[in-house]
């Protein structure tokens, strides 16, 4: 028989103890956030639709998003036994400069529709975290302004090459003279892709007042207050900026870029020039024979050409093919500090994220990334514990098997099954 007894008072107040309430709306939201999926959560109740999913969204169908998500989630890691790692270095080199962090924050355009604080406290946030942050052609704030917010840190600027050249030889040349140490040339968006999430919300730059957008802000004002009372939107290279998403990216870019612009960047640029948006293996072997620093295996988020290859599928094949001795960075997907841990195993010097910083920055400003990027260091920390690894060094192919989903189907096969 269990042997009861009426509760004593000193030792029931032993059990009960009570939080001290966070009177600060942001700070408890925040808080209360353990993944990059609940920043995602929260960001989608503050941020109207449209704004909302132009970040959130991708191209078409948005199958290569939800391929590249997945094929992180695929992910079999093989821990070791009896390998204390009580603490673990998380810092690398990249580029010429250090890191804290294996990843730092990708370009994103537009910026500041999704939250007031922008790339300011993008650029903040990853300076006081040690961490690279890159700024957009297509940014909300100029060259100059993110200079300021991250005065210290690692700034790099990625670069679309646009119909009239000398805008882009103007930009490169002012983030030169500003001190960003890499210049990212991008070559995945030469027309815009078709984002059917923009076209059905009928999104525009800057937003326009409809009977839908006044209904979706009204348990929105915050968003709209902060957007009505602060300066007006500054691109860093468009004068105009009437039309969808679409619309804007087919004016200015142009489908007929190619190695000669290349060359011409590089005699611009005096730092590191990395190409993103390499899709296969022949194409990373041309770009590091060409004499690259570096490039970014990355189908653009997904919001380009839909059904594109799988930058995380695609690495080791790349790898093998460079060699050790030429820095390959992966984006596209990343929602957890494993899915990093995982990049590093199978060969990526360095990852980059975006929606994930978006996420933050809609929940909750600076302070929303800088919690994005504490969830994301911790994730890394541990999973890195977990697989009994002290340093990112330590990290190789055999931690990390990427199980089968989509496996790819020979012309030859396809014959035989048909006929």
């Amino acid at each position: 028989m269990v042997q009861r007894q009426l509760p004593r008072p000193a030792e029931l107040f032993e059990l009960m103890k009570f939080k001290t309430p966070e009177l600060n709306g942001r700070k408890r939201r925040l808080q209360s956030a353990l993944t990059i999926a609940d920043l995602r959560a929260v960001a989608k109740r503050r941020t109207p639709k449209a704004a909302f999913d132009y970040t959130d969204g991708a191209a078409e169908g948005e199958l290569s998003l939800a391929r590249a998500r997945q094929a992180f989630e695929d992910v079999e890691f093989h821990p070791g036994i009896l390998a204390p790692a009580p603490s673990v270095d998380t810092s690398t080199e990249i580029l010429g400069g250090p890191a804290a962090l294996p990843f730092g924050i990708a370009p994103t355009g537009f910026t500041r529709l999704m939250q007031t604080e922008g790339e300011v406290a993008g650029a903040g946030a990853a300076g006081a975290a040690g961490i690279p942050f890159t700024l957009s052609t297509l940014g909300t704030t100029s060259i100059e302004g993110v200079k300021a917010a991250n005065p210290y840190g690692r700034n790099w600027f990625q670069l679309y090459v646009m119909r009239d050249r000398e805008i882009s030889y103007e930009l490169t040349r002012r983030a030169a003279d500003a001190g960003f140490d890499t210049l990212m040339f991008t070559v995945d968006t030469p027309v815009a892709g078709a984002r059917l999430r923009d076209k059905r919300n009928g999104f525009s730059i800057p937003p326009q007042l409809t009977l839908g957008t006044i209904i979706n802000a009204i348990p929105r004002p915050w968003w709209w207050f902060d957007f009505l009372t602060t300066p007006k939107l500054e691109f860093a290279s468009l004068s105009s900026t009437g039309g969808t998403v679409g619309e804007l990216l087919d004016a200015a870019m142009d489908p007929t870029i190619s190695f000669d612009d290349l060359d011409v960047i590089r005699d611009l640029w005096p730092g590191k020039l990395v190409v993103k948006g390499v899709q296969n293996v022949e194409d990373s072997v041309r770009l590091k024979d060409a004499g690259v620093d570096g490039i970014v295996l990355s189908n653009h988020g997904g919001r380009q050409l839909d059904r594109a290859p799988i930058p995380f599928h695609l690495l080791p094949q790349v790898r093998r093919a460079v060699g050790d001795d030429f820095t390959v960075m992966i984006d596209t997907g990343i929602m957890n500090g494993a899915d990093i841990v995982a990049s590093v195993a199978l060969g990526a010097d360095f990852t980059l994220i975006g929606r994930a910083y978006l996420y933050g920055l809609m929940a909750g400003g600076r302070q929303g990334v800088d919690r994005a990027i504490e969830i994301l260091r911790t994730e890394i920390e541990r999973t890195m514990r977990l697989l009994g690894v002290s340093s990112l060094a330590e990290l190789q192919p055999k931690h990390v098997t990427q199980l089968a989903r989509l496996v790819p189907v020979s012309g030859e096969a396809t014959r035989v099954a048909a006929g």
